[in-house]
């Protein structure tokens, strides 16, 4: 079963590298609702080898996944969003649903662990297959530190990332641990047990990233309601660098945060990835409402 999930992730992972190209341009074109003939002569494939391809990575038709990319959608997500975030805060909620419902604790380090810099601490790290492409994963004994998608510099940028923020931890590479974290966060059979982020960064950051943490899957915030959230409501600007400073991404969902406007704004992994974890979200939540009823 494990092995099977892994595969599906590999496979799905080449298919990214594909869809991503589709994903921009559906993206940039969303104002005028391409077709899916010129979608799919954009990236090089017919019809029908874009449907199926499309569908087997977002799990939804292109044309779905559109409407999910709309600017209206992103308006429609941030009305509700200072409900959400109320709602998760007087409930005291650290992480009410998780993508496939998988709870995540995150845990801040002590001054002491921060200052220093990871001495003592033993990193694991490998390289793990996603439905968003190859992905860096580095754990400690206290849990996942660090999660980061490969971009166009490399694994070597990633690592020298790793080494930077951890100058004094003993790291060595681990495949075969990244892949589970991996088959956990993505694969398609939810898991019971919690899932660990362990953290280093300044107050004011963990304070950031405990708010996202409490944003359900499917739900955008703007930057100004995520600031109001955490009681700095002057502060937009500062939790906009935050939230970019994000050392996890997906379980630290920095990725439900947008502009007040509804435009994606920024995304350290890239914006096609940003859209394609919002879409995919917001599908997963809406196919099982509609289960529901």
């Amino acid at each position: 079963m494990e092995e099977s999930v892994t595969a599906d992730l590999a496979e799905q992972s080449r298919a990214y590298q594909q869809i991503s190209r589709a994903i921009v341009f559906v993206r940039t074109n969303t104002q005028r609702q391409p077709r899916l003939a010129e979608i799919a002569a954009h990236v090089g494939l017919s019809e029908s080898e874009l449907q199926r391809r499309f569908s087997q990575w977002a799990g939804i038709s292109p044309k779905r996944f559109l409407q999910f990319l709309t600017k209206e959608h992103a308006k429609r997500a941030l009305r509700e969003a200072p409900s959400v975030l109320d709602a998760a805060y007087t409930a005291g909620l650290s992480s009410p649903g998780r993508l496939h419902d998988l709870l995540v604790a995150s845990e801040a380090m002590s001054p002491g662990e921060h200052r220093a810099l990871g001495e003592g601490v033993e990193i694991r790290y490998g390289w793990a297959p996603t439905p968003f492409g190859e992905a860096l994963v580095a754990l400690t004994p206290r849990g996942v530190c660090k999660l980061a998608f490969v971009g166009p510099t490399g694994r070597d940028a990633l690592r020298g990332e790793l080494t930077a923020e951890w100058p004094r931890a003993r790291t060595h590479r681990e495949d075969g641990a990244a892949v589970e974290i991996a088959r956990r966060i993505f694969g398609a059979a939810p898991r019971p047990e919690p899932l660990h982020v362990w953290v280093r960064g300044s107050n004011f950051q963990i304070k950031v990233w405990e708010a996202l943490l409490r944003i359900p899957p499917g739900e955008l915030v703007s930057y100004g309601s995520l600031a109001r959230a955490i009681g700095s409501p002057n502060a937009a600007r500062a939790v906009g660098s935050a939230v970019g400073a994000n050392p996890v991404a997906v379980l630290i969902p920095c990725h439900r945060v947008i502009r007040a406007s509804g435009d994606l704004g920024d995304y350290r992994w890239g914006l096609e990835r940003k859209s394609g974890l919002i879409a995919r979200e917001s599908a997963v939540r809406v196919e099982a409402a509609l289960a529901i009823e």
